[in-house]
């Protein structure tokens, strides 16, 4: 569930880093974690140069200002810059860039369509939604391939996102407002989930700590479940739910309340939202 990919088909790609903002580090640390990458095949970019010594120092890879300089030469690029800062990234690189190369986007709502039309015609690019938990290795990204990027190219891509945690493959662009809106948004969700369940733990008599870390790992665990067992939700949860015991209870109170309604409104919502972003 999720795809793991060989990080071995990177070895001695030469890599740059457009924006090394907090998903950009990520991505460096986790390749260098795994050793997918060598140090010295990766450099990266910031914007502020006053921000440049203190990332090279912690990184231990070249932080330079220039885009162009960059990327130039190298066999993937990627763009890890907010939405807003597209367009002056790709006007940046357009010089730069050759068809032999592959760029990488993680702006949220850029179509690969936008992208190619912003970088010299041939030139192969993938977009991909991450999401934050890639900060600790276990996040969710999901790919899409422009009209020229090959299989290689998308092994190549899902290799470096399965650096930071589990990669899916979308084939039909159309679906990644869904994708930005499910797990691309779904973190906020969960963490209403886990602060309301910390505050029922309060509620009831548990003290603050006790309760948060007791529906955080319960969240953690349940999560884990799904992923490692393969089983449909509704399976696990019947597991849980003894005849006539608390948790059928719990579980009347969660569909008199509309949580399954609401869960669902709330990604159909943000979807819809995506695709506003998106067009503008």
């Amino acid at each position: 569930m999720g795809m793991k990919t060989d990080p071995s088909v990177l070895w001695g790609r030469r890599l740059a880093v457009i924006g090394l903002g907090k998903m950009g580090e990520a991505l460096v640390s986790g390749l260098l974690a795994r050793e997918a990458v060598r140090r010295e095949d990766l450099a990266a970019t910031v914007r502020h140069a006053e921000r440049r010594e203190a990332l090279a120092s912690r990184l231990g890879v070249a932080v330079g200002t220039d885009n162009a300089e960059a990327a130039r030469d190298r066999d993937l690029v990627v763009i890890a810059v907010k939405p807003q800062g597209v367009a002056a990234v790709l006007d940046s690189l357009r010089g730069a860039l050759r068809p032999g190369q592959l760029v990488v986007s993680i702006a949220a709502s850029v179509s690969t369509w936008t992208l190619e039309g912003g970088l010299p015609e041939g030139v192969p690019v993938v977009r991909v939604m991450p999401n934050t938990p890639c900060l600790l290795g276990v996040g969710m990204s999901a790919l899409c391939a422009g009209r020229h990027a090959t299989e290689v190219d998308l092994q190549m891509a899902q290799a470096l996102f399965s650096a930071v945690g589990r990669t899916v493959v979308i084939d039909d662009e159309r679906l990644m407002d869904g994708v930005t809106a499910l797990s691309g948004s779904g973190p906020a969700y969960f963490y209403v989930v886990v602060e309301s369940l910390a505050e029922a733990g309060v509620k009831v008599g548990l003290p603050r700590d006790v309760s948060t870390l007791l529906a955080a790992q319960t969240m953690l665990g349940a999560a884990r479940m799904v992923l490692d067992l393969g089983a449909h939700p509704a399976l696990l949860k019947d597991v849980v739910t003894t005849p006539a015991g608390c948790t059928i209870d719990g579980l009347l109170k969660l569909e008199e309340g509309g949580l399954r309604v609401t869960l669902i409104k709330a990604v159909v919502e943000a979807t819809r939202r995506a695709g506003e972003l998106a067009e503008e």
